[in-house]
C-alpha cells in the first residue's frame, strides 16, 4: 500500500517494513525495519508529520516523521488483521477497520505512550474496506459478499451498540428490490489468497429502527445495497477495493466475481435525495462508468485511486497501471455523467514491473504517480514536459 504526503512517499510491505522515498529525487530516505510483527497494511497521514500504520498483528501504530527510531505509540484494540486507516480531521478522531468485522474510533486527542481511548463503533460479517467521505458525513463499508453499507448523517462521538442503527432497506443500486442472497467470496488479504465463504445481508432483526432525531433524520442510518456490476447480475461478487472521489461525488469501486473469472472497475454517483428515513428508503448508488480489468493475479486485492482533481482513475492492470477517465478528455465527472452506464475511457497505460501490480497512488501534491507490484518494486512516473 502507498501513502504520501506533501513531502514523503510511504510504502507498507507485506514483510514487517515501511519504507520511506522522496518523492522529487526518487531516493530512498529510511526503512522501518520492524514496524509491526506481521504484514503492513494500510498507511494514513494526520497531518505532514504524523502518520499511522496498520498490520495482520492485530494493531495500529503512530510514528512522527521527526523520530522515526521508535513509535509514538502503539494500539491495541483489533482481534483479526487490520486492513483500514481512516482519519477525521475536524475531531481528531482516527477510524479503523479489520477481518474481525470491527470498525473502531480512537481518540487521538487523549493519546499517550500507552496508546489512545477507543471504541467500537460498528460491526459486520466479512468487511472489507472502509472509507468516509471528504465531509465525513458517511461511512461506506465493502464486504467479501458484495453488499455494500452506507452510514449516513455520519456521527462518530456517538456511542452506539451493534443493534441501535437505524436500517433502510437493502437496495440493489439499480431497481427498488430488496436485496437477495447470492454466492459471495469470503476475506482477501492484500497479497494474499482468497478463501472462499457464503453470506447474506445484515438481518433488520439484528438492526432496530429507534426514533429519528427531531427536526432532522437519524444520525447513522444504515443503508445497504447491492452495487450493480457488469455482467454480474446472477453472480455473487466481492468488492475488493474501495476509494472516493475527491469531491465526494462518488464512490470507485473494485469488483471480482465470486470464481475470480473476472475483474471490474465501476463508479457509482451518490444520489442525494430527501432526508434519510427507515420508512422511506432510497438508492444512494447510481452506476456510471465501468471497465473490465485484466484478470491477472487472481485472489489478490488490486487498491485504485483518484486523482487529486477527481479527474483520473489509476487502476492496476495486469503488470502496470492503466490511466482512466470519464471522456477521452478527462472532464469532470460531474459534466459527463450518462444515462446509462459507459465505458471509462483508457488514456494510457503504464508498464514497468515484473510482477502482478497490487497498489497505485497519485500525488496530493506533484505531478506524479507511484505503483508497486506483488514482489515488492515501486515504480515511480511522472509526465516529461
Amino acid at each position: 500500500f502507498l501513502a504520501r504526503s506533501r513531502s514523503v512517499l510511504t510504502v507498507a510491505c507485506e514483510q514487517t517494513e515501511v519504507l520511506l522515498f522522496d518523492p522529487i529525487s526518487s531516493k530512498h530516505i529510511k526503512t522501518l525495519s520492524e514496524a509491526h510483527e506481521d504484514c503492513v497494511n494500510n498507511i494514513r497521514f494526520l497531518d505532514n508529520r504524523l502518520f499511522a500504520t496498520c498490520s495482520d498483528d492485530t494493531t495500529i501504530a503512530l510514528w512522527d516523521l521527526r523520530k522515526l527510531n521508535t513509535k509514538v505509540c502503539t494500539l491495541h484494540g483489533h482481534t483479526s488483521w487490520v486492513k483500514n486507516i481512516e482519519y477525521d480531521t475536524n475531531t481528531r478522531l482516527l477510524v479503523t477497520s479489520g477481518f474481525d468485522g470491527n470498525v473502531i474510533i480512537w481518540d487521538t486527542n487523549r493519546c499517550t505512550e500507552d496508546g489512545c481511548p477507543h471504541k467500537k463503533f460498528f460491526h459486520t460479517r466479512f468487511l472489507m474496506r472502509m472509507r468516509l467521505t471528504p465531509d465525513c458525513s458517511k461511512m461506506l463499508i465493502s464486504t467479501s459478499s458484495g453488499y455494500l453499507l452506507i452510514l449516513h448523517d455520519l456521527d462518530l462521538n456517538k456511542s452506539l451498540e451493534v443493534g441501535s442503527y437505524p436500517i433502510l432497506r437493502a437496495r440493489r443500486t439499480t431497481s427498488s428490490s430488496d436485496i437477495t442472497s447470492s454466492g459471495s467470496s469470503g476475506p482477501r488479504a492484500v497479497g494474499s489468497p482468497c478463501h472462499q465463504n457464503n453470506s447474506g445481508p445484515p438481518s433488520e432483526k439484528t438492526l432496530s429502527r429507534p426514533s429519528q432525531r427531531e427536526g432532522g433524520s437519524p444520525r447513522n442510518s444504515l443503508e445497504v445495497l447491492t452495487p450493480e456490476v457488469p455482467g454480474e447480475r446472477d453472480r455473487g461478487n466481492c468488492i475488493t477495493s474501495l476509494q472516493l472521489h475527491p469531491k465526494g461525488w462518488a464512490t470507485l469501486l473494485r469488483c471480482s466475481s465470486n470464481t475470480d473469472d473476472q475483474e471490474w472497475t465501476c463508479v457509482y454517483e451518490f444520489q442525494e435525495g430527501a432526508p434519510v428515513r427507515p420508512v422511506s428508503p432510497r438508492c444512494s448508488l447510481r452506476l456510471t462508468h465501468c471497465i473490465e480489468e485484466a484478470n491477472v493475479g487472481r485472489g489478490y486485492i488490486k487498491e485504485l485511486c483518484f486523482s487529486p482533481d477527481g479527474r483520473m482513475i489509476s487502476s492496476p492492470h495486469g503488470f502496470g497501471i492503466r490511466l482512466l477517465g470519464f471522456d477521452a478528455h478527462c472532464s469532470e465527472l460531474v459534466d459527463c455523467l450518462p444515462r446509462e452506464a459507459s465505458p471509462l475511457r483508457e488514456i494510457r497505460s503504464l508498464y514497468s514491473h515484473n510482477d502482478v501490480v497490487l497498489t497505485t497512488k497519485f500525488s496530493p501534491t506533484h505531478c506524479q504517480i507511484a505503483s508497486g507490484c506483488l514482489s515488492g518494486r515501486v515504480s515511480l512516473y511522472q509526465p516529461k514536459f
